[in-house]
């Protein structure tokens, strides 16, 4: 018995230092790190699926631009008597297929920054030990599900898809309007007569060939202007910090280029938040506990009735604020808490004051 009641004293300790400390708790439940992984895990194979579907949507949009094409083009050249005009419609129908593959383009992209956040600084950083993510990649995360948006522009979208796939069907065209007008039903004998068959109804042909090539032009001008626009997370990852909002006064010194004053550089959303309240300790007790953000107090009075109460200054992310909510409707239900955007936080776990 001695021996038993031993083994069971030297067992309690083991426990004791196996038990694990909930990394997240919401009424009752207590997720351990392990089923937290699981969780992102679970996560990510969503979004991964997500992404899939979005992709095989452009495919399938370029796939209607190929077949609808291709479909013209036999029809046009498979008959001398089918007017020219028949390419000029096809055209105006794979540009509207480039405006539908731009905003399914801009999903995928939506889809595809998630997958990134957690592939370069979640998994990447599990095969770097010890594991140190990014301290903001889940503040990036919690922000775009929070208020989700496109990460890309509709310019920068209908960019790199007239690039990538577009503008070689625009050409395709282009030389199949100009050998249908020239080799049906036979060759022109002189300039003018291929202008002459040019036109489209009233339009004389040499408006037709006018806006045909300012049409082309437009293509190539918009392709080599989009070029540098390298948002998409597909392509090029933005860094944590200084892409998602306003550049900073710091930073306005700086010099920029052409590229920077049409895309402007952008911060991550920071907010200033003012408590004001009547039990100042328990509030900020509260805030430093549960959002471990520092809060600094004032002393004001109310204009009316005269008394006095405590300002509570709290600098916060977009995704604290329902916390920071919380938090204080823990302690003071009476409290008023005004939220506002602040142009640049530095320093207390924010960008670092040296700007470095």
């Amino acid at each position: 018995m001695a021996v038993k009641k031993s083994t069971r004293a030297k067992s309690k300790p083991k426990q004791e230092e196996v038990a694990e400390e909930p990394v997240w708790t919401y009424r009752g439940y207590k997720l351990k790190s392990g089923e937290f992984v699981t969780a992102m895990v679970h996560f990510f194979r969503a979004e991964i699926q997500r992404a899939n579907v979005w992709r095989t949507r452009l495919d399938t949009t370029t796939n209607w631009a190929v077949v609808v094409t291709g479909a013209t083009l036999s029809i046009a050249f498979g008959q001398s008597t089918v007017h020219h005009s028949v390419v000029l419609l096809n055209t105006l129908l794979v540009l509207w297929f480039l405006f539908i593959e731009a905003r399914r383009y801009r999903y995928y992209e939506l889809w595809s920054y998630r997958v990134r956040l957690m592939e370069t600084d979640f998994y990447a950083a599990m095969l770097v030990p010890p594991f140190h993510p990014s301290p903001e990649w889940a503040e990036n995360l919690a922000e775009n599900l929070l208020t989700p948006s496109f990460p890309i522009s509709m310019w920068e979208a209908f960019g790199r898809r007239l690039r990538r796939n577009y503008y070689w069907i625009f050409l395709i065209l282009l030389a199949s309007w100009v050998a249908k007008i020239y080799l049906f039903p036979e060759a022109p004998k002189d300039l003018a007569e291929f202008m002459m068959r040019s036109s489209v109804g009233p339009i004389p042909g040499e408006i037709m060939i006018g806006l045909g090539i300012m049409f082309y032009v437009f293509l190539a001008v918009f392709a080599v202007a989009t070029i540098n626009m390298t948002k998409a997370t597909g392509e090029i990852l933005p860094r944590f910090g200084d892409e998602s909002a306003p550049a900073a006064p710091s930073e306005q010194g700086k010099p920029k280029n052409i590229l920077s004053l049409l895309i402007p550089r952008q911060r991550r959303r920071q907010l200033l938040a003012l408590i004001i309240t009547d039990k100042a300790d328990a509030v900020s007790n509260r805030i430093l506990t549960d959002l471990k953000r520092g809060v600094t107090a004032m002393q004001g009075k109310g204009m009316y009735t005269g008394k006095d109460r405590s300002i509570l200054m709290c600098a916060l992310t977009i995704t604290e604020v329902h916390n920071l909510k919380t938090a204080v409707a823990k302690e003071d239900l009476k409290a008023v808490v005004i939220v506002s955007p602040a142009q640049e936080i530095l320093g207390g776990g924010f960008a670092p004051l040296d700007g470095k």
